[in-house]
């Protein structure tokens, strides 16, 4: 993780929003912690399956999250979730990514994500076109 988490929405190339339910609080009244990884999800589905990265016949599985809360989020209101890539490999990636709530951060995660071949169950290298596509999101200085 970064020491020092990037300040704003704007440093991302994708950015996503979600909104906030009063089913996501708990008995102290905030946010869930749970729930966080559902926002990190709506961050990156789009770049997932938007995007169409997946080869035919392959998929893409969570193989590390490592999320860092920074500050409780508070019903009612939304949430905005920057994501980048961080690095790729030969058949995985790790995304950077962030929540925000009114502009200030409140988590930060880094997400190791493997294409998977649907019938052997085994890592399935990523194609020239999802690497391509994957290395144009690269954003170093989030990266650190």
């Amino acid at each position: 993780m970064t020491d020092n988490p990037p300040g704003s929405m704007e440093q991302f190339p994708l950015q996503a929003s979600d909104k906030l339910r009063y089913a996501d609080t708990d008995r102290q009244g905030h946010v869930n912690n749970a729930v966080f990884a559902t926002f990190l999800e709506t961050g990156r589905v789009e770049l997932l399956v938007g995007d169409g990265l997946a080869d035919e016949g392959a998929a893409f599985v969570i193989a590390r999250l490592e999320l860092d809360f920074l500050s409780e989020i508070n019903w009612p209101g939304s949430v905005e979730i920057g994501t980048s890539v961080k690095s790729v490999g030969r058949s995985s990636f790790k995304l950077f990514q962030m929540v925000f709530q009114a502009g200030n951060p409140v988590a930060q995660a880094v997400t190791v994500i493997v294409q998977m071949n649907e019938k052997s169950r085994k890592s399935h290298p990523l194609s020239d076109k999802a690497r391509k596509r994957l290395e144009q999101l690269i954003r170093p200085a989030l990266s650190t």
